[in-house]
Order: C-alpha cells, then structure tokens, then sequence
C-alpha cells in the first residue's frame, strides 16, 4: 500500500493477479445478461474469465501504428472505439480491460486516452481495470492511486514480473472504495500461501535489490534490441520496441516463427513464445535475461537461421 501510495484497504492480495481479475467479473458482471471490452493481442484471461462465467465479449482489436520509426505496428488502443461500444446502452458493457504497457508487444497507454476511457466509462456505469503487470520496466509511475480519484478504475499488478515470484502466485489489486469493500467480501480466505506471502515480503523489504535488477534488465533488453535489428538477424526478425521485459518480433525468415521456437527449444534448449493469430502472425516472443541469457539466444538464433 505504501508503495502504491494508497491505504491499505484499497488494496487486496490475490493468488496471482489472474484471481483477482476472476474475482472483479464474478463481483462486477452478470452472467448471460453484462459483457466486456477486449483490446487484443493482449493477455488472454481477461476474454477467458468472462467466458468461464457466462459473459459476453466484444472485442476490438488494437489499431497497427507505426510510432518507433522501425515501419513496425505499435498495437494502440483504439480508444474512439471503445468509448463509442460503452455509449452503446444495448451492449451491457460493465468492464474494459486495458494494459499498460501491452503484453504481448509491450505498448503503452497515454494518460490522456486512459482519461477518455474513464470518462466514457463513467457515463455508463462501466468499471476500467488496468493491467499494470510490467509497469515498473515503463519507466513512468503506477496509476494506481488514481484509484482514490475514480471510483471507476481498478488497477492490478504483480510479483511474478519485476521480483521473478510467477511460480509463487502472489498479484494485487488497487481498488476505490466502492468496489473494495464487496471484493473484500467475497474474497476466499487464505487466498495466498504462507510461503507465497513470506516471498512476496521479502522482494519488499529489499528495494534496492529489486531497482538493480529492473536496471540491468532495461539495459539489456536494449542490448537485445539493437543486436536483433543488426545482420544476420535483421533479413529474419523485425523487434519491436518495447515498454516491458520482453521484445516481439515479427518473423521474416521463411522457416516460419514455429519452426525457429521449435529448434530453439529442441537443438538449444531455449524457450522462445511463439504466436500465429489472425492479428500476431508469424510472431516470436523473447524475454530478457542476463547477458549471457542473450548471448546464447544470439548464438542459438544464428545456427537455427543458418541451418
């Protein structure tokens, strides 16, 4: 609480941040009548949950945009259409999903459309819950105590990034006063375990720690960066810029994206994400490591290229 600069009623501890988005439809939405708002390629719980419980999904795609000068798609949020969908009375819409910056192409969201957002949303009683995951490799500060000035926005971070905790499920939520106290009600006691929040207060009580890693990683993710725009990577990878712990690329080469995750994890035995979806096709996911972690992946990528 003190570090998201809220009181600590506001917030409330989930076993991972997935929890806590299960538990703000379940508290929000009403199965077969309310829906929501996706903004993919983003994280997929937020249309999955909603399914799980009987909720409708509109989906609206984010918008290609050139915004880091590679010729590459920054994936914008289309905000005119998200806040035409919520002045729309007959869709029900009660929840919008955002994050900030995107997982998985790493895009960032201004203040002023996350303002527009709200806005709209206000209008017709719909709730913003902001995914904050990665924030702390954005280099600008968390919104959550925006959540003390609207009692509409809900913001959601978590451990499993920036402290390396993923296997400990340990994600919180920032939440306004209205929606705090019937998330407190409805939340299953005893949600995190013992040795997840032992962890969790660890990684909190070594600050300093946590800001040298953050930094090591932000200065090789632009290692990364630049040595994937250079030969014998550039005729086969685009990367695009990125406000996370990870690069996208868009995959060039022939072989296809699979096939270089394929012979990645088989011949090298490194773990690349892979996607072909209708708006992420032919794409790889690298997350940043430690130097060495790059140096392998280079060497890695280069016999796979070449082979």
């Amino acid at each position: 609480a003190e570090e998201a600069g809220v009181p600590p009623y506001n917030v409330l501890v989930g076993c991972g941040a997935d929890e806590l988005i299960d538990l703000l439809i379940r508290v929000v939405m009403e199965p077969g009548k309310d829906t929501l708002v996706d903004c993919p390629p983003t994280f997929g719980m937020y249309s999955f949950d909603a399914e799980v419980h009987g909720c409708g999904v509109h989906t609206l795609p984010r918008t290609p945009v050139d915004d880091d000068g590679t010729g590459l798609p920054s994936f914008a949020v289309d905000v005119d259409a998200v806040n035409a969908l919520l002045d729309d009375a007959s869709k029900n819409i009660k929840m919008v999903f955002l994050a900030c910056p995107n997982n998985p192409d790493g895009a960032m969201l201004s203040d002023g459309d996350l303002l527009s957002v709200l806005a709209a949303a206000r209008r017709n009683n719909a709730v913003v819950v902001l995914d904050e995951a990665y924030i702390e490799f954005a280099g600008i500060p968390t919104r959550a105590p925006w959540c003390l000035e609207h009692d509409n926005l809900c913001v959601l971070r978590t451990f499993s990034k920036r402290a390396g905790l993923a296997g400990m499920r340990v994600g919180y939520g920032i939440f306004p006063d209205n929606l705090a106290e019937f998330l407190w009600r409805c939340k299953q006691p005893y949600n995190v375990s013992v040795a997840s929040e032992t962890a969790a207060v660890a990684a909190l009580s070594n600050p300093e720690y946590l800001e040298d890693v953050k930094q090591k990683l932000l200065s090789e993710k632009s290692r990364m960066y630049e040595l994937l725009r250079d030969e014998p990577f550039a005729s086969s990878l685009q990367p695009h810029s990125s406000a996370a712990n990870f690069i996208l690329c868009k995959v060039l080469s022939p072989m296809g994206g699979k096939a270089i995750k394929d012979q990645l994890m088989t011949e090298h035995g490194i773990m690349v994400r892979h996607y072909s979806t209708k708006l992420l096709d032919n794409y790889i996911r690298i997350s940043v490591g430690t130097p060495q972690h790059t140096d392998r992946l280079l060497d890695g990528l280069r016999a796979v290229l070449s082979s």
